[in-house]
């Protein structure tokens, strides 16, 4: 997910659900070129919904393209350091987009499909973020356009709902015809939702189990009003910040930019050097596997109830070291939490550091990541 990077040079957009967010009285902000839903209750109660119940969220701000054509997934493979040669149709990879110095571009799931059903080619889903939608598709378009890959950009054509949470498959099971059990984590499939087509997908960004439905906009329209009939706590875009950080995932824009590289990130286990040939970002990735990096990101705890956040300076012996990217109150733990880059010397979990706030410092700790690791039985 991206931060937001306003301009208003134009008319912010709306979603298909928008009408539906401002029935429920939600509280709309500015965000990627979008007025979204910031909170409809409170972001603490919409936060322990979707730890303890679930919640939805309306994402169709963000960029979905569909790619198709012959050697797809050889061609995808040049554009991300992660290994897809051997993801199936059914599963789905996260994984990034790298410029040449290794870079992030963006972070997006790319789920692999069955082969076209008349032309026999291979077929996948991005999803994309929506600040970087039009960057990534100019990226990837220019790319692909001479190796005969059918691009689409369906951004405006689908509305997509993230329905969180340990009772999500239950609330969702009752508006969609086949059996979502069947579905593993990072699986997804075509499905019957309301009598009508649509594609889902068991992936989320909040750390708890929860699925991804995209489908025409009558139908989310449709899907939105079931889902809050039946019980499902609307939630907006604070509660998807708060439940993302406990779960240590990246915020692009904040903890991970075109400055930063997967290794720098802790996201080491997206880059497969020994699995795939060439890459773009490949060789600076090699450079700094061999060498080491000089920054990583860690996770802190403040020691006390200050709260950390982005752009605060990070200290140690008196000195700034780092910065602070993302930073909040995490309601589950009931302690502050930040995630933030300092030399590698002081990335060891343990290692006390303070964080400057409003001119006074606050002691903090690295630890490790995630903060939150939902139970999975």
């Amino acid at each position: 997910m991206a931060k937001s990077t306003e301009t208003n040079t134009k008319p912010l957009s709306h979603t298909p659900l928008y009408d539906l967010a401002v029935e429920l009285n939600g509280r709309m902000v500015a965000f990627s070129g979008w007025e979204m839903p910031v909170q409809y209750t409170s972001i603490n109660s919409e936060h322990q919904a979707v730890r303890t119940k679930a919640g939805m969220f309306d994402i169709s701000h963000m960029g979905k393209f569909i790619v198709q054509g012959h050697d797809l997934i050889e061609k995808i493979q040049y554009l991300v350091p992660s290994d897809l040669s051997c993801l199936e149709p059914g599963k789905a990879q996260y994984t990034l987009l790298l410029n040449s110095h290794g870079g992030i571009l963006d972070d997006f799931i790319f789920y692999r499909q069955s082969n076209d059903p008349v032309t026999k080619e291979p077929r996948g889903i991005m999803i994309v973020n929506a600040a970087t939608r039009s960057r990534d598709k100019a990226w990837i378009v220019a790319h692909l356009e001479a190796s005969g890959i059918n691009f689409q950009d369906i951004s405006q054509q689908k509305v997509l709902i993230a329905v969180q949470g340990p009772q999500a498959e239950s609330y969702l099971q009752q508006f969609v015809k086949e059996n979502l059990a069947s579905i593993g984590f990072f699986g997804h499939s075509d499905i019957t939702v309301l009598e009508q087509p649509g594609f889902i997908a068991r992936t989320g960004y909040t750390g708890e189990d929860g699925f991804e439905i995209m489908v025409d906009p009558s139908v989310g329209v449709e899907l939105w009003r079931s889902l809050l009939a039946a019980g499902v706590t609307p939630c907006g875009l604070g509660a998807r910040d708060t439940l993302r950080l406990e779960a240590a995932l990246a915020l692009y824009g904040q903890d991970i930019d075109t400055e930063t590289t997967p290794l720098e990130a802790g996201l080491s286990w997206l880059v497969h050097l020994d699995k795939k040939g060439e890459f773009i970002g490949r060789q600076v990735l090699e450079i700094q596997k061999a060498e080491g990096v000089a920054k990583r990101l860690v996770g802190l705890e403040m020691l006390d109830r200050s709260i950390a956040r982005h752009g605060y300076p990070v200290l140690s012996d008196g000195k700034v070291v780092g910065e602070v990217t993302s930073g909040t109150k995490s309601p589950t733990l009931g302690k502050a939490i930040a995630l933030a880059y300092v030399p590698k010397n002081l990335a060891k979990v343990g290692q006390k550091l303070e964080v400057e706030i409003r001119g006074k410092n606050y002691a903090a700790i690295v630890v490790k990541r995630p903060f939150y690791r939902r139970n999975r039985e």
